[in-house]
């Protein structure tokens, strides 16, 4: 078949030019083709592309659309040209049958479109580009597996020969000849790593007569280990020659052609049998293993002759003498098959392989990063390795590589690549008939590092009819799998599907948006009391990574920054930790204007962390932005967390008087709660300091000053400072009052965080009174508070590990501190870990007293 449209002529009449002679050369490969499904294929793109001329002649898009079905057929007849139909394999020919399902497809709904607009040609719509950018994807889908699949099938073609040739050299053709193709299995794979007790599972049901189904994704190993185990020495002395070895995608999905593959493998000498009923006697006649490899391509669910494979394929597992190995990337295998999980290759399997190939024995970090990031993916792993290899990269090279084009290089000079194996799932039944959102959903699973939240799916996607239903699909294929909650993929998989423009995905916009309204709630347990936003805490990486990459391509959109700082703010009251967001905050102009709010919540985390300096630092810059721009809460909201910081630094007088000035502005703009706010940092400034009552009644007038209710928060915080007023007054009976009645408002709202700091100062309290069985109980009560927020959680330590140092358990005391110190370590509190050094110093000391 000739066409000239491998360039399109400039224009509407050069393209409809080339449209029609390419009407007339897919004639023409109709008439000449002697392989009956194509002559079907260039029948119906003929009819395509003379309707797309007849019906839509001013519209260039679908002009364009025609010549891109055209090249997908012209390179259809190059590649079949000299082929005759026996020659054919089962995936090509599915591949041919699934591009004349699409041409079918397109060229109904071209016709639907004008049908229902017959005053205008069908395009004339945006929706309608978005129509035919899909078809155009499908049409590149369906050339690339037809490509691979060619390829793979010329190679074997040519190995097949070579083989002969060598078996008649060796005076062994006919031999050769006689023995069924198939019969006998495939070599075992040369190098194989990092499956030892997955053999050993699998080896132990087959040595049961236990039929075994190997599910999972593409490329993650499944043939290698069947291969494996078929080539076991326990399983050759258990079966012999009577190992069976079944490439499913080989032929056409069809019970007939099913059993006649069967009966010709397994050498039983029937031809064409109708169903097992003639097999029956040969199979129970002697024990044999079959192995069913890529076997999705006959029991996908939605096959046209799924039901009829799979019954004949359910009913050999019920052979008492045979068993059935089954390789499939589908959850669909007969009930009684045994799965046992197939996990990714360990980091020294991936290691053995990648070096194996790449030739090199110098151990490298940075090859052990990219294996990471492949997320030792076997197929993965291979690929990366070759490409490297055949292109004499170094790790540098190799590392640049990866990270400006990870498609391509995972693709070999052998026609090989992760993508043509992830296509072939995309074009199964099943997943075709998920209808046309179901790639882009995959995209927003890649996009997220955790993947999507299940309980997300109706929040996210509340457009989409059968979400649910969908995601389990995907996992059915297993193109996503479940981890912990969340719907994730493989990285190698991930970076396949992960949109290439974030902005142009419209459900990743959505799911953004969705996140950044869920992010809009304040986490201040005086706003929010019935612990909404403690989401994040499961949900932190999702969000810190779609923060990062829109702050990146969209820097100057300010509702992102906005919700940069809603986040932040999140992070410090559920679970304070480092983010890779600080250096973007710190790196906006001065007259950006979301830096002042976002250095404010930065600060904020960097003070529940403990780094006192960085809080008062960050604020300091805050000031001096809030007080450029004359923005007179801005300046009290910073002036009273610094008095914050100033008294973690020890600081206090200057602290007081931040906290003072703070004050009197709040009572010009007339808020209340932001007063009492002041009044809280005074009143703790004023007992660090020593000075009791001054501390006691100022939070006396900080009481007053609130309502009844709806102040809970505040009259806890009160509370409680009072309780550790009182104790360093010596009055024990109103100090453990106050504490209790904290925690009596803090337990009703489950506010964790200050559940931690009331239970840790009664522990305190009672360390320092000598009752050590009350100090024990509520430190652990401390420490069950705080088991998401590693700041507070190594402060409970240390305390645990001063009460037990007291107590003499010094064993006890020098775990919990070291566990302490190594959290302390993590967080990099410099100050900290001096103080916990020296803990440990004591009881070392202590032991050493008790041995003299």
């Amino acid at each position: 078949m000739a066409t000239n449209s491998s360039h399109l002529a400039e224009g509407r009449d050069g393209t409809l030019s080339s449209l029609t002679a390419s009407i007339g050369a897919l004639n023409l490969a109709e008439q000449n083709s002697g392989i009956r499904p194509a002559k079907t294929v260039f029948g119906s793109a003929g009819v395509l592309l003379d309707t797309i001329r007849n019906s839509a002649a001013n519209d260039q898009e679908y002009l364009k659309l025609g010549l891109s079905c055209a090249n997908v057929c012209r390179a259809l007849d190059r590649g079949l040209n000299g082929r005759r139909p026996e020659d054919l394999s089962g995936c090509l020919l599915g591949a041919i049958e699934t591009l004349t399902t699409t041409v079918a497809t397109i060229q109904k709904a071209i016709v639907k479109q004008g049908k229902q607009d017959s005053s205008s040609p069908p395009f004339h719509a945006k929706h309608d580009k978005e129509k035919i950018a899909a078809w155009e994807r499908d049409l590149d889908r369906i050339l690339l597996i037809f490509n691979t699949e060619l390829a793979i099938d010329t190679h074997v073609m040519v190995a097949g020969t070579y083989k002969n040739v060598l078996a008649i050299q060796e005076g062994a053709h006919s031999a050769q000849a006689s023995t069924p193709p198939g019969e006998l299995p495939p070599p075992a794979p040369k190098a194989f790593f990092g499956r030892g007790e997955l053999i050993e599972e699998v080896v132990g049901h087959a040595k049961k007569l236990e039929s075994i189904a190997l599910i999972g994704a593409g490329g993650i190993g499944k043939t290698s280990i069947a291969l494996t185990v078929l080539d076991d020495d326990r399983i050759k002395a258990r079966f012999g020659d009577n190992r069976r070895f079944i490439r499913c995608e080989q032929f056409l999905a069809s019970r007939v052609h099913f059993l006649a593959r069967l009966s010709k493998v397994i050498g039983a000498g029937v031809e064409n049998p109708e169903d097992l009923v003639p097999l029956r006697p040969f199979l129970s006649s002697k024990e044999t293993l079959i192995i069913l490899d890529n076997a999705e391509s006959i029991l996908d669910p939605q096959g046209p002759n799924h039901k009829e494979i799979y019954a004949v394929v359910d009913e050999l597992c019920q052979f008492r003498t045979v068993c059935l190995c089954i390789t499939s990337r589908m959850t669909s295998v007969p009930r009684y098959c045994k799965r046992p999980r197939i996990p990714t290759l360990s980091t020294e399997a991936a290691r053995e392989i990648f070096y194996g190939i790449y030739g090199n024995d110098e151990r490298s970090e940075i090859i052990d990063n990219l294996l990471q990031r492949l997320d030792f993916h076997a197929l993965s792993v291979t690929l990366l390795a070759t490409t490297a290899s055949e292109n004499g990269w170094d790790h540098d090279r190799l590392t640049e590589e990866w990270d400006e084009q990870r498609a391509q290089v995972l693709r070999t000079d052998h026609n090989e690549s992760l993508a043509a194996t992830i296509e072939l799932s995309l074009t199964s039944p099943t997943f075709r008939k998920l209808g046309p959102n179901a790639r882009d959903l995959l995209g927003v699973v890649a996009f997220f590092p955790q993947g999507v939240g299940e309980k997300n799916l109706n929040w996210f996607f509340p457009t989409i009819p059968g979400r649910a239903n969908i995601f389990d699909k995907f996992c059915a294929l297993s193109l996503t799998h479940r981890n912990s909650g969340f719907i994730t993929m493989l990285a190698p998989l991930r970076d396949y599907f992960r949109p290439q423009d974030p902005k142009a995905s419209p459900f990743l916009c959505a799911t953004k948006d969705h996140y950044f309204t869920r992010l809009s709630v304040n986490p201040d347990p005086d706003h929010s009391r019935s612990g909404e936003t403690e989401w994040i805490v499961q949900e932190d990486v999702n969000v810190e990574h779609l923060l990062d990459v829109f702050t990146s391509i969209d820097a100057g959109a300010v509702n992102v920054w906005d919700a940069c700082g809603n986040f932040l703010h999140h992070l410090h009251w559920n679970k304070p930790r480092q983010t890779t967001l600080g250096t973007k905050i710190q790196g906006l102009p001065d007259g950006h204007p979301s830096k002042a709010q976002c250095l404010f919540r930065l600060a904020q985390l960097s003070g529940a962390m403990g780094n006192d300096a960085e809080y008062k630092r960050l604020l300091l810059h805050a000031l001096t932005l809030e007080r450029e721009r004359g923005n007179d809460f801005g300046v009290a909201e910073m002036l009273q967390c610094l008095s914050y910081a100033n008294w973690s630094l020890g600081m206090y007088e200057e602290g007081i008087q931040q906290a003072k000035e703070a004050l009197e502005i709040f009572k010009q703009l007339g808020d209340v709660r932001e007063q009492s706010n002041c009044l809280q940092s005074l009143a703790t400034l004023f007992a660090l300091d020593s000075r009791l009552d001054a501390a006691e009644d100022t939070v006396s007038r900080k009481i007053e000053l609130l309502p009844e209710k709806g102040q809970e928060f505040h009259l806890c915080q009160s509370h409680n400072l009072l309780g550790n007023i009182y104790r360093r007054k010596g009055e024990k009976e109103k100090a453990v009052h106050h504490f209790k009645t904290a925690l009596t408002i803090a337990s009703s709202f489950n506010w964790k965080n200050v559940l931690f700091g009331i239970h840790y100062n009664m522990a305190e309290m009672f360390r320092d009174e000598g009752e050590f069985d009350d100090a024990n109980a509520h430190i652990e009560q401390a420490k069950s508070h705080a088991a998401h927020d590693a700041y507070k959680m190594r402060s409970g330590m240390e305390m645990q590990a001063w009460i037990w140092y007291l107590q003499h358990r010094l064993d006890d005391a020098r775990s919990e501190a070291l566990g302490a110190l190594e959290i302390y370590e993590k967080l990099g509190a410099a100050k900290e870990v001096g103080g916990c050094q020296s803990l440990l110093q004591m009881i070392e000391q202590a032991g050493l007293s008790r041995v003299d």
